[in-house]
């Protein structure tokens, strides 16, 4: 078989069998298509995936997952053959030969725990861990996160598919906390999409939609209104025994933020920091508005960049239209930046973007000093910071926002055609 470079995904370095499609065994690295992820009937070696949409959730849900994964273009799928024996290294993009030998790394150690990292001249930037579970929170502690910036609570659910009560979930928070302690915890209130539908929720399907019904735009309607509450009651409830806080997800502007801000603070015994999640084009225009308002604001990139060009982003029919490397989007996260002004310090970038090959110095060019990722990924971006001057990040986020077209950024960034486009 040829040797293939693509596009990294979740890191790790594996040798399997090459199964092209599903089902797929144990020991198999498996070419799949993006659809077919959630799909898995067993956990494989690795995926290679081809013409994947790489921010779509079940594409995000292999991070949770651990399996070493790179993205594929058809052409190059079209070279690999059933049954050769394989060594995929997610975290570098390279699939060949199992007897081969790919480029040379060495997985950097993890940041100490609970600090921000330092770039080479001193920029201090927060590499926090989101996380969906138990498991996710011991992994941040791990790998250097500096806090928990992100539980996706809608993850937590009770046995059997019961309604989860405010017991359920103090008992399931509490576990996490302890997990991650002494790091900090910040908890997102429940945050329903269309591949995120809990049992107890059976008449949802076709109402909660991309551009829809989803987030807080749900936390009128039973059953959802009364989950939220007992969400709220139980970080109420572990305030006094945890650094906690509380985000509020999909809220377009103050007025939004407001309305159930003071809801919670109503049914809190004491204070604690709450903050908005902008994942919508007019969320992040908003943002000094939220930002006077909001103890934080959490810039939600995954859906942020689903919204700004239009493309569903669980659509592979549509993922070359939704091309994290285009100039817009930069132009869009560094009007963002502007407008925030001194008040940057607290808006913290969430989702993929932060942590695709290349991304995040630029990001840092542009002002942001806070990102919560996926918690394998810290090592590796930590190492990145520690070789970052504050004045080359600001040159190439001039040179990337000038840019032509994604193409171009790519260049700029020292990448190579991704395979997704």
């Amino acid at each position: 078989m040829p040797s293939i470079q693509a596009v990294p995904y979740v890191p790790g370095r594996v040798r399997g069998v090459l199964r092209l499609g599903l089902p797929c065994g144990s020991g198999s690295i498996a070419v799949i298509r993006s659809d077919e992820a959630a799909r898995l009937s067993c956990r494989p070696a690795g995926l290679a995936v081809v013409d994947a949409a790489p921010l779509s959730h079940d594409m995000i849900g292999l991070f949770r997952a651990g399996i070493p994964t790179l993205l594929i273009s058809r052409a190059q799928a079209e070279s690999l053959r059933e049954g050769d024996e394989a060594l995929l290294d997610g975290g570098q993009g390279w699939l060949g030969p199992a007897d081969s030998a790919p480029p040379a790394w060495e997985e950097p150690q993890p940041p100490p725990a609970g600090l921000p990292v330092l770039t080479a001249d001193g920029i201090a930037v927060r590499l926090r861990a989101s996380v969906a579970h138990l498991s996710g929170a011991e992994l941040a502690l791990a790998k250097g996160a500096e806090a928990i910036g992100l539980v996706r609570s809608e993850f937590l659910m009770p046995e059997l598919g019961a309604l989860p009560d405010a017991g359920f979930y103090e008992q399931a928070l509490a576990a996490l906390c302890q997990a991650a302690a002494p790091l900090s915890v910040t908890v997102r209130l429940i945050d329903l999409a269309g591949d995120k539908l809990p049992p107890w929720l059976p008449d949802a399907e076709g109402l909660v939609t991309a551009l829809g019904l989803q987030g807080s735009r749900l936390y009128d309607r039973e059953p959802l209104a009364s989950v939220v509450r007992a969400e709220v009651e139980a970080v109420g409830r572990l305030t006094p025994r945890f650094p906690l806080a509380l985000i509020v997800p999909f809220v377009v502007g103050r007025a939004d933020f407001t309305r159930w801000r003071d809801e919670i603070v109503r049914r809190l015994p004491t204070p604690l920091a709450i903050g908005a999640m902008a994942e919508t084009p007019a969320a992040v225009l908003a943002l000094p508005e939220l930002l006077a308002t909001a103890d934080f604001v959490a810039i939600g990139c995954n859906d942020l960049t689903q919204c700004l060009f239009a493309a569903d982003r669980d659509l592979p029919e549509v993922a070359r239209y939704l091309d994290p490397y285009a100039p817009a989007l930069f132009r869009f996260l560094a009007a963002a930046a502007r407008a925030a002004g001194a008040d940057i310090e607290r808006v913290m970038l969430c989702g993929l973007l932060a942590q695709l090959p290349g991304v995040l110095p630029a990001l840092v060019g542009l002002g942001y000093r806070c990102c919560s990722i996926e918690p394998l990924m810290i090592p590796r971006l930590a190492d990145r910071l520690g070789g970052l001057q504050e004045a080359e990040a600001v040159e190439l986020a001039e040179r990337v926002c000038a840019a032509g077209d994604g193409g171009e950024v790519r260049r700029l960034l020292g990448l190579q055609a991704e395979a997704w486009l």
